[in-house]
């Protein structure tokens, strides 16, 4: 048996003892020992956010550093912004802080992209028009 096969045996067989070891298939969720008023699962929910939330800020911060679109496609940004608006609205029916807070701030991100995006294109379009006039 090769070692890949190895490998995607023994993962399977890992996870089926240990959810068999659990009471049940679905974990109770408990409240935090680090803020007692936030369940376990919210703060797992901040923490997975948060790493989905800023992947969009280094294109952010890297078109503003060098004043340029370039290599920026803005309808993925704008495609994941819209998106977005419906996991704020889905975190607000499910009653959930992290999906509501973290999705707001992505809104933000990726709607600053794509205003920078088109401020920085257009920019580019006059800056080529006026030197072919000229």
């Amino acid at each position: 048996m090769s070692r890949f096969n190895s490998v995607t045996l023994i993962i399977p067989c890992v996870f089926l003892f240990t959810l068999y070891g659990c009471q049940g298939p679905v974990p109770h969720d408990v409240h935090s020992l680090f803020i007692p008023r936030f369940l376990r699962s919210e703060l797992f929910g901040f923490l997975a956010g948060m790493g989905t939330t800023f992947a969009a800020l280094p294109d952010l911060i890297a078109m503003l550093r060098r004043r340029s679109s370039a290599g920026m496609n803005p309808r993925m940004a704008a495609i994941i912004g819209t998106f977005q608006i419906l996991w704020v609205y889905y975190g607000l029916l499910i009653i959930s802080r992290p999906v509501v807070v973290w999705n707001v701030i992505g809104v933000l991100i990726n709607f600053l992209s794509v205003g920078a995006y088109v401020y920085f294109s257009r920019k580019e379009k006059l800056l080529a028009a006026s030197r072919v006039g000229s």
